[in-house]
């Protein structure tokens, strides 16, 4: 029983400390994440810390995986079980602009921050960031290519450029909410997504 209690509690421990380095890499980027910092800020030793991921670069790998994860959590779980296709990919807009519009981080969508932190640098981290938003750009560009096969959005539809904008557009809404205060941020990204797939904007999604 006690080995058990020890691996659970071993477990609630590495949670505490992903939890802490997302939000300060979501406001200082990862290379803001130091292991002193995580010490201090949650009453560990710094060998405690280092005991659950060794290097920094170790530890700002697991950052983003947490990060991930909870972002497929809020964002994809709870419409993956809508029709593939259309329907699945509107449900998809609506959670997305939501969840950029109200982040479980201070600094907003950890995802977007990395992004703009790494996109120009190289190494583990910057691989990583990109299988992860790969991965994301696939998913929505099955149900794209889905719903132009059914008919639900036109044959000439540029399924690239779709990916691409809908990326950018939820990207935006933490710039324009933490810049400029924009509340409506989320609103306006979605009603832009609808246009951007030439799908008309349901009372729901206008206000």
């Amino acid at each position: 029983m006690t080995g058990r209690r020890s691996a659970a509690d071993a477990l609630e421990t590495r949670a505490a400390i992903l939890r802490r380095a997302a939000d300060i890499g979501s406001v200082e980027g990862l290379d803001g994440i130091t292991i002193g910092r995580l010490a201090a800020d949650l009453q560990m030793s710094k060998s405690g810390v280092i005991g659950h991921f060794g290097a920094k670069e170790q530890l700002q790998l697991a950052t983003l995986d947490y990060a991930a994860d909870l972002f497929r959590e809020r964002v994809w779980v709870p419409v993956q079980h809508r029709k593939p296709g259309l329907e699945r990919l509107l449900a998809v807009c609506a959670s997305w602009t939501r969840y950029s519009g109200s982040t479980p981080f201070p600094g907003g969508c950890f995802i977007a921050s990395t992004t703009f932190e790494w996109d120009g640098r190289s190494g583990p981290v910057h691989d990583a960031l990109a299988v992860v938003k790969n991965r994301w750009r696939r998913t929505l560009a099955r149900d794209i290519a889905t719903a132009i096969a059914a008919g639900d959005l036109p044959a000439d539809t540029d399924l690239d450029q779709a990916v691409f904008a809908l990326e950018a557009l939820a990207f935006g809404i933490g710039q324009a909410g933490q810049l400029h205060g924009d509340v409506q941020a989320p609103v306006w990204a979605l009603r832009a997504m609808y246009a951007v797939l030439g799908v008309p904007v349901p009372t729901e999604a206008a206000s």
